[in-house]
């Protein structure tokens, strides 16, 4: 769901606490470029605003899945008030309820907003759903792809001029801004060897 909402220019943001799988037991930022995997393990219609239920889907069981782009993440920022949560929910597709559950749920950690640079392949892959990838975690290593998303033909899902006027809002509406990070280059990659990085 969140995966067609970023490429399609929907929303440029994505919330995460780290699932039961997470190294640690808690959300990290891996990497600041990685593939789109999408997942269907949490979807529910109920969870998402009335506009975009359209796009929630049951999953596949083709052993299949089509990976259509990539992101860069350009800023963070981690909150723990309700209030600054609530202030980004006209900028995603979830519910304030199920914000202010991701942000209940382990309450010592905050909830980390990831701002996106979405692109869309110019031709999506098709690759195999693998065991290993399976499981509640926000971190997949795609064996089947390439190590840098950015050697494939893409194009960002929004222009240049509306993501920075889209950045900027998101910035004004954080109390303390966002924290910048860089994108993450193939030779500097923290995963090395050929396989990519991916968030689910």
């Amino acid at each position: 769901m969140v995966v067609r909402a970023l490429l399609a220019g929907e929303q440029i943001l994505d919330v995460r606490k780290g699932g039961l799988h997470e190294r640690d037991r808690h959300f990290g930022l891996r990497s600041t470029r990685c593939w789109l995997y999408p997942t269907f393990e949490h979807q529910r219609a109920d969870l998402i605003k009335p506009a975009y239920r359209r796009w929630v889907d049951e999953g596949t069981d083709s052993g299949e899945v089509c990976i259509a782009g990539w992101v860069d993440i350009v800023g963070v920022a981690r909150l723990a008030d309700p209030d600054h949560v609530t202030a980004l929910g006209s900028k995603l597709v979830w519910t304030d309820d199920y914000l202010a559950t991701r942000l209940r749920w382990k309450r010592r950690d905050p909830l980390w907003v990831l701002v996106m640079r979405a692109h869309r392949l110019d031709q999506p892959r098709t690759i195999p759903v693998r065991a290993e990838y399976g499981g509640c975690s926000s971190w997949l290593d795609l064996a089947d792809l390439p190590g840098d998303p950015s050697v494939l033909p893409a194009e960002p899902a929004v222009s240049d001029d509306s993501f920075a006027a889209r950045l900027d809002l998101v910035a004004r509406e954080l109390p303390s801004g966002l924290e910048s990070v860089e994108p993450t280059s193939a030779a500097d990659a923290p995963w090395g060897g050929p396989a990519g990085p991916a968030m689910t």
